[in-house]
């Protein structure tokens, strides 16, 4: 149950919106005045205002501004009957959970009360924290020390409307990565609509990209709205980029220094206010410089840049990568649990090169789920090329992943003359604390991957006989 406030100076949506608030259980104060009810805002102390944002004597977004000053972490949903789609676009930069157009469907209204009510109650409100735990991106999985600069990056530049050039390898995740700035941005309630520009020939790739005028072309039987137009207050992504014909380089160019398209075959200019996002599979700085590619588009692009490292350049992530993987693909049985790899398994995938990068390395972990016997990933059921390839040259051990039976623990000389319930315990205690580690200190998640009762962590986790493990916890 919440508190939700509504100003609306109309009675009859004022009193249906009650009803509805009612309806789903939370309690509703009504104002008709926005003046009355931005002075008395923080007497009611309410977790949800809705709010008409051109309603009484106050601004568009006055409402809005009030409301965040006030109370910054309440969210704010916006009605509204102007079609503007840039003030729409204005309102979700100002920090508006939602923005409803008159006439709406309450249905509409009610999903977004539940939306905004849900991300007020996450305790991840920090967009970069929320990449690194995976909300929405399950995908982006890393702990090294290049993937945690990558998310603290997305952190800062996602709220901004900043092009941003994604650079990698394939198979990396560079649309991963796109989809993180865009649903961790102000425009996260808007489209996001991304195309290959390798996977269509020059004149197809330009009609889908801007439409066309019915006529335009032979098999142009009717008007076609483009990319661009559907992403209206969105974000666009336009992967591959590297592969686009010098022509429509040209065009795209034009595109983001002017802010507006022309639909082939028609002469009039449609503005249009999306933010853009490119991705390159191979290093475009060098094809620029080659005279592949045009450098004043390149530096349109490249406002900020950001690369994706490949696989090979973070070892380290890839049992917490396999773990991801496994939990993704594999069912056996009549349980969900996971299955488990020996250790010369986990040696040959932290061995392998893996030229073609996540993408690769969770078809053959897939594969080794749908092999493997007793739930248990052995060598042979490996895709041979990666047992039998040259190992890369590794120092230390395999990096530790808290997969059942996946790696050993760390090597240290064997303590001859303890008792062997104190070597054992010893053990334990190291093990836990590592799954702990790993798992980023979420002791719920570091019970499940021990196969184990979040009770019987917290008596280990109690036990006289493992004092650090607390600390180990509450230090990540």
């Amino acid at each position: 149950m919440a508190r939700v406030l509504i100003i609306d100076d109309d009675p009859a949506m004022a009193q249906v919106m009650s009803a509805l608030c009612a309806e789903i259980g939370h309690t509703v104060v009504v104002y008709s005045s926005t003046s009355k009810a931005l002075n008395l805002l923080s007497s009611h102390s309410p977790q949800l205002v809705i709010a008409q944002c051109n309603a009484g004597n106050a601004g568009e977004l006055e409402v809005l501004k009030v409301c965040r000053a006030s109370l910054p972490h309440v969210p704010v949903i916006l009605l509204t009957g102007n079609k503007s789609v840039p003030e729409a676009v204005a309102a979700m930069r100002a920090g508006a959970a939602d923005y409803l157009l008159k006439p709406f469907h309450m249905g509409d209204l009610k999903e977004a009360i539940q939306r905004a009510l849900s991300d007020a109650q996450s305790p991840y409100p920090d967009p970069s924290a929320r990449v690194r735990e995976g909300h929405g991106f399950e995908n982006i999985i890393g702990s090294s020390a290049r993937m945690q600069n990558i998310f603290e990056l997305i952190g800062k530049v996602a709220r901004t409307d900043s092009t941003i050039l994604i650079s990698g390898e394939s198979g990396t995740g560079k649309e991963l990565v796109a989809r993180a700035l865009h649903f961790n941005s102000g425009r996260r309630s808007l489209p996001f609509v991304a195309i290959n520009c390798s996977a269509l020939p020059e004149n197809l790739l330009e009609s889908e990209l801007f439409g066309h005028k019915k006529g335009s072309f032979t098999g142009a039987v009717q008007d076609k709205v483009g990319l661009f137009e559907e992403a209206e207050g969105g974000t666009i992504f336009l992967d591959e980029i590297n592969s686009m014909a010098a022509l429509l380089q040209t065009k795209l160019l034009r595109v983001l220094q002017e802010r507006v398209i022309r639909r082939v075959g028609e002469n009039r200019n449609i503005p249009i206010h999306v933010r853009v996002l490119a991705a390159s599979n191979e290093p475009l700085f060098k094809k620029m410089k080659a005279g592949g590619f045009r450098e004043d588009l390149y530096y349109r692009l490249a406002v900020i840049p950001l690369e994706v490292p490949p696989l090979r350049e973070r070892r380290e992530d890839i049992p917490l990568l396999v773990e991801h993987f496994l939990q993704k693909h594999t069912l056996f049985g009549n349980s969900n649990r996971p299955a488990a790899l020996d250790q010369r398994t986990m040696q040959a995938l932290c061995s392998y090169s893996w030229p073609g990068n996540v993408r690769e390395l969770e078809n053959a972990v897939e594969r080794a789920c749908a092999l493997c016997e007793n739930g248990v990933v052995q060598l042979g059921d490996l895709p041979p090329h990666v047992v039998t390839s040259e190992p890369l040259s590794v120092t230390g051990a395999v990096p530790h992943s808290p997969i059942y039976a996946t790696t050993s623990l760390p090597q240290t000389s064997l303590p001859i003359g303890r008792p062997l319930s104190e070597f054992i315990a010893a053990q334990e205690r190291r093990f836990i604390e590592e799954t702990i580690r790993a798992n980023r200190g979420v002791r719920e998640r570091a019970a499940q991957v021990l196969g184990i009762s979040s009770a019987t962590l917290y008596r280990k986790l109690d036990a006289a006989s493992m004092p650090p493990i607390q600390k180990v916890a509450d230090s990540l």
